[in-house]
Formats: structure tokens, sequence, C-alpha cells
């Protein structure tokens, strides 16, 4: 297999939900299935789901009809040039952020795409202990 493609579910603080590593001959539409299909039984209170134009069409209908969930796909600003800030897109962006800091998810170093998987929650869960030592009680 050569190369692979995470897909991130995260709630408005940009932590992690659920993970899905899949291999790169899969395209995104059918990868969202997996992190929809993986996150319904336990995320149920979800209310809207924001996600980027690689998941509209079957991903938005499967969401609504299989789920009862509301999935907003967040088109593009019709501006050409530059930067243009996307609406929430920011949030996912910000994770993999802080999961590029990591050596052993900066590039693809797992043989499994499992093991790929438990090193994204590893990260994630260092993350949030760090910053859950830091805050002060009063």
């Amino acid at each position: 297999m050569r190369g692979r493609k995470r897909h991130l579910l995260v709630d408005t603080l940009g932590l992690i939900l659920t993970v899905v590593v899949h291999g790169a001959n899969l395209p995104d539409r059918e990868g969202s299935l997996l992190v929809f299909r993986r996150a319904q039984p336990t995320w149920k209170r979800l209310e809207v789901i924001w996600a980027d134009a690689g998941y509209s069409g079957l991903p938005a209908a499967w969401v609504a009809n299989i789920w009862g969930k509301r999935l907003e796909v967040i088109a593009k600003p019709k501006c050409k040039g530059g930067f243009h800030l996307q609406a929430r897109r920011w949030v996912i962006e910000r994770t993999f952020a802080w999961l590029g800091r990591y050596r052993r998810l900066s590039k693809d170093y797992e043989y499994l795409t499992q093991t790929s998987e438990a090193m994204i929650y590893v990260a994630m869960i260092q993350l949030m202990l760090r910053r859950l030592g830091q805050v002060r009680a009063f």
C-alpha cells in the first residue's frame, strides 16, 4: 500500500472523537462513510457535522438518511487568489497541525492502518494530558 489517508471527526475544540486511517487508493467519499459508520453508535448526541467539499454527495445523504444528522458541507469561497478563511475549516486543520508535531505521525512509519489510528489516539491523549497539567485550581 502506498500512502495513507487520515479522516478525523473532531469536536468544536479540535479534540478527536473518531479516527479512520485507510489506504490512499480509497476515495475520500468512501473513507468518510467509514468515519460515519464508526462514529454512529458512539456519538449519538451530535447534531451538526461540518465537512469540506470532498464529503458532499453520498456521505451527506447517508448521514441524513441513516444516522439522522445534518451534514453541512463548507464550500470554498468564490473569490479567486490569495488565502481565504473558510468557516469552521480551521478547527480540523488545527488538529492536523497538532498531530503533525509528533515525529511518529509526521511520516507514514506504520505498517498497519490500525497502528496508525492508535498512534493518533496516543498523540491526542498526550496532548490533552499536557494541557490538563497546565490547569491551575483557584
